[in-house]
C-alpha cells in the first residue's frame, strides 16, 4: 500500500511540473524567433532562370528583377559515369539584367541547375 501512495504522489508531482516547464520553454523559444524576425527583415532576391537542354548542350538564361546583384552559376551533371560533371564560373546578374550561362557533356545530360549567391 505504501509503494502505491509514493508512486501516486510522485506521478502527481511529475504531472504538475512537466506542463509548467513546457510552457516556459515554449515562451522562451517564441521570444527568440520574434527577436530574430525583427532584426532581419525579408528582402526579395534571386534571378529567375530558364534552363534549356539540347542534346549534350545546356543553356541557362537568368534574369534578375531585384535591386541586389545575384551571382549565378550553372551546374551540369552528366548521365554517363565516365563523363565529367561541370560547375560553371559565377557570373554577376546585375539588377534588371539577363545573363546567359552555357555548359555541356560529351554525351547525355543527366541534370542541370543554377545556384544563386547574394553579394553584400
Amino acid at each position: 500500500m505504501r509503494l502505491s501512495r509514493r508512486l501516486a504522489s510522485t506521478t502527481v508531482a511529475v504531472a504538475l511540473v512537466v506542463p509548467l516547464s513546457y510552457e516556459a520553454m515554449a515562451h522562451a523559444h517564441a521570444r527568440v524567433h520574434a527577436a530574430k524576425a525583427e532584426a532581419e527583415p525579408w528582402e526579395p532576391f534571386g534571378s529567375a532562370c530558364r534552363i534549356n537542354v539540347t542534346g549534350s548542350h545546356v543553356t541557362a538564361y537568368c534574369h534578375n528583377p531585384y535591386p541586389e546583384t545575384d551571382r549565378v552559376s550553372l551546374h551540369v551533371e552528366c548521365a554517363r559515369w565516365w563523363d565529367i560533371d561541370s560547375d560553371g564560373s559565377p557570373v554577376d546578374a546585375e539588377p534588371a539584367q539577363t545573363v546567359r550561362l552555357t555548359g555541356r557533356c560529351w554525351k547525355e545530360v543527366g541534370s542541370a541547375w543554377v545556384s544563386h549567391r547574394q553579394e553584400r
